[in-house]
């Protein structure tokens, strides 16, 4: 039994379970001020007593060198408040298991990959757009990280001729997640998303540079698949069409395999809700099988 904890810039899942077809108990908490979020899991937690492993996937970026002295912590966020914040090693610490600890999305791509929409893929780039903009690479069954995660929310897109908005990251202005994000979308058509119609103007310029990530994330050769989900994905299935043929349009020919053209290669995710929160189970499970095998070498 693995304990699993997505938190996301806006609210947090914990979930209790072996897999999607063995969820023992969901509790959804919102994201608050640190202490009091982490307060929060950690009344969930006590309250499902013993289990087996715990997993985290947490938006980012965070430290996930184990060797660093910030392992765990939420580090350069734009979240109010959450830098510097400690997640990984306090409940570790707390409850004594093996804890895996990850960012969001590459716990999404691990779950969409065993039990979802790339389900037998080894090769899987997941992509979320919501609250920010992250993407989650996974090559051969395994995370692709080196000095850190990929934060590839961040790169500067090329831009549709005349677009000359400036974007709201605090960071870096006319990023994708400046440009993309939810607030973003918001912020330019000066409406809640929800109350934004699939025929509005606006969706133009997003599909647009949504489709400059996808552009990019073909050309590291890793992903057989792009599942895209999070909340502006989500009841906005206009904007599937719109991102594959700016994609296809994007390369001009130069990936010439004809997978990349087909629907099924940039896609909605499975797991709906739930991808996030069982990637994290994913993510533990893979640290007690860590820890297995070290006490096996032994």
């Amino acid at each position: 039994m693995v304990a699993g904890i997505e938190l996301g810039g806006t609210k947090i899942v914990c979930l209790l379970a072996r897999g999607p077809d063995a969820i023992e108990d969901r509790v959804q908490l919102p994201t608050t001020r640190p202490e009091e979020t982490l307060a929060g899991i950690e009344h969930v937690l006590d309250g499902w007593g013993k289990f087996d492993a715990l997993g985290i996937a947490s938006f980012g970026p965070i430290s996930i060198d184990r060797h660093a002295a910030d392992y765990g912590h939420v580090t350069s966020t734009p979240k109010p408040h959450w830098a510097g914040t400690d997640v990984a090693k306090r409940l570790a610490a707390r409850y004594e298991v093996p804890t895996g600890f990850h960012t969001d999305v590459v716990g999404a791509a691990l779950a969409e990959a065993r039990w979802g929409a790339a389900e037998g893929l080894r090769d899987v780039a997941y992509v979320t757009v919501g609250t920010g903009i992250g993407v989650g690479l996974i090559a051969g069954g395994v995370p692709v990280d080196g000095l850190t995660h990929s934060e590839l929310g961040h790169i500067r897109p090329d831009r549709l001729t005349g677009d000359d908005w400036i974007g709201i990251c605090p960071f870096h202005g006319g990023c994708l997640e400046g440009l993309a994000a939810g607030p973003a979308i918001g912020a330019r058509a000066g409406k809640k998303g929800e109350d934004i119609a699939a025929d509005d103007p606006v969706w133009e310029p997003v599909a647009h540079v949504l489709a400059q990530l996808c552009h990019t994330l073909v050309l590291t050769g890793v992903p057989r698949r792009i599942v895209m989900g999070g909340g502006v994905m989500v009841g906005n299935d206009h904007l599937f069409p719109r991102i594959r043929a700016a994609m296809v349009k994007s390369l001009a020919g130069y990936i010439a395999l004809p997978e990349i053209a087909e629907p099924s290669f940039v896609v909605p995710p499975a797991l709906g809700g739930n991808a996030g929160p069982l990637g994290a189970i994913v993510l533990g499970g893979q640290a007690l099988e860590q820890q297995l095998k070290s006490f096996t070498a032994l």
